[in-house]
């Protein structure tokens, strides 16, 4: 197959053509030409106004319920809605049944997801059934084939186990992910705690519960001298703190769903029930803070946090429904539309590059002789989310029908093209 995408502006600070405007020919999979003008000789065509390319977009947080939730959403399923979304590259958190907390449950997932279009890595359980009292095998697990390591759903608790864990990572080089939760605090909350809280009659969950995991584990990374990634930051001092550890030289990564940046708790007054997430949204403050971090580089990257919820979950009273919110399909158009002063390259920094650095993901730069791996999208024109378009399983968003910017045209990935 040959494409031809013409005129494309290059955000891809490895590239040797970065922030240029180019055509870019391709065969079998291959970059073979870039340059100016590139003539036509019966290719398949690509052209769009303000078309922009960067190597393919990753997700470091998502739930594809694969095995033992299948009803809410499948690795096929889940990987058609990635592709939508313009993800090339997801990790799936290990809170399946069984857990992925050995090399047998990696290397289910490994081997399910070479036959699919985009590439799906594991993250292994940090502690036994995400249980927290135990640590699981995670060098058997890194050596099947697990990118990092979390108990996603259920942050460990347990001091001494996390530093136990930070310490064994050490020795392979690897990254533990942790959702900054105490879950000792404000456990029953259903949305921040607060004013708002407070005149809905709701009981709150106080950022507190964030910021205390968050200086804890910034404690014991000083110490163990490891590597932490802190997904799903929701609060303005959880910023300050992320940022000042940078500062200081820790190895410390943090990301932020769009769903906090779009919402605050503001927007709970309608008791819509997609909005019952974790971490809770909090204070319009916070949420203005989060959105300041993405511009200027504290967070390094958008993690969708895409956990597919069924109807019966959705669609019941405020207090007994389930948590979590999908969010692969509009990850890119939320961030667009709320930050439009980012440039194309701080695009592909927070949906690629930073994420392929920091987990020792293979660079895909747009040159001439590399293998394609990128995402084409423009940050100009509408798109709408709508519930005929979800690829998912599960419709838990609360972005149908809301008018965002900015598209996915399509992704190259793993040898083939595929269009929105």
């Amino acid at each position: 197959m040959q494409l031809l995408i013409k005129n494309v502006l290059i955000a891809d600070i490895n590239s040797p053509f970065s922030n240029l405007r180019k055509d870019i020919l391709i065969e079998d999979g291959k970059i073979i030409c870039i340059d100016d003008n590139i003539a036509n000789n019966n290719f398949e065509v690509i052209e769009d106004e303000d078309l922009i390319i960067s190597q393919g977009w990753i997700d470091v947080f998502t739930d594809f319920c694969d095995p033992g939730y299948e009803y809410k959403e499948c690795l096929e399923s889940g990987a058609d809605a990635a592709i939508a979304g313009g993800f090339s590259h997801v990790f799936v958190i290990p809170n399946t049944k069984p857990v992925t907390q050995n090399k047998s449950q990696v290397a289910y997932i490994v081997e399910k997801a070479k036959l699919l279009p985009i590439n799906i890595y594991p993250l292994g359980a940090v502690s036994k059934n995400t249980e927290g009292k135990d640590l699981a095998e995670m060098y058997e697990m890194k050596q099947t084939g697990a990118i990092a390591f979390s108990d996603g759903l259920h942050p460990v608790q347990s001091s001494g186990l996390l530093l136990k864990a930070l310490q064994y990572i050490n020795a392979f080089n690897g990254t533990i992910i942790q959702v900054p939760i105490d879950k000792s605090i404000g456990s029953f909350g259903l949305m921040t705690e607060g004013i708002i809280s407070t005149q809905l009659g709701l009981p709150g969950s106080p950022a507190l519960s964030e910021i205390l995991i968050i200086k804890r584990d910034l404690d014991l990374l000083r110490y163990t001298n490891s590597k932490l990634h802190i997904t799903g930051v929701s609060t303005a001092e959880s910023v300050a703190l992320i940022a000042a550890a940078k500062k200081e030289g820790l190895a410390v990564s943090c990301s932020v769903t769009p769903y906090h940046l779009y919402f605050c708790d503001e927007d709970m007054i309608s008791y819509d029930t997609n909005l019952k997430v974790t971490p809770p949204l909090r204070t319009r403050t916070d949420m203005m803070a989060l959105r300041e971090a993405v511009i200027d580089g504290t967070i390094d990257s958008i993690s969708t946090h895409h956990l597919p919820q069924n109807w019966d979950n959705k669609t019941c009273e405020f207090e007994y429904a389930a948590n979590g919110m999908i969010g692969l399909q509009t990850s890119f158009s939320v961030v667009n539309q709320l930050l439009s002063e980012l440039s194309p390259e701080k695009i592909s920094q927070l949906f690629s590059t930073n994420a392929r650095s920091l987990f020792n993901l293979p660079e895909n730069k747009i040159e001439v002789g590399a293998a394609c791996d990128f995402t084409l999208f423009t940050q100009s024109g509408n798109s709408t989310f709508k519930k005929e378009e979800n690829k998912s399983k599960s419709a838990n968003s609360a972005f149908f029908e809301i008018p965002l910017s900015g598209k996915v045209i399509g992704v190259y990935t793993k040898g083939k093209w595929h269009k929105n």
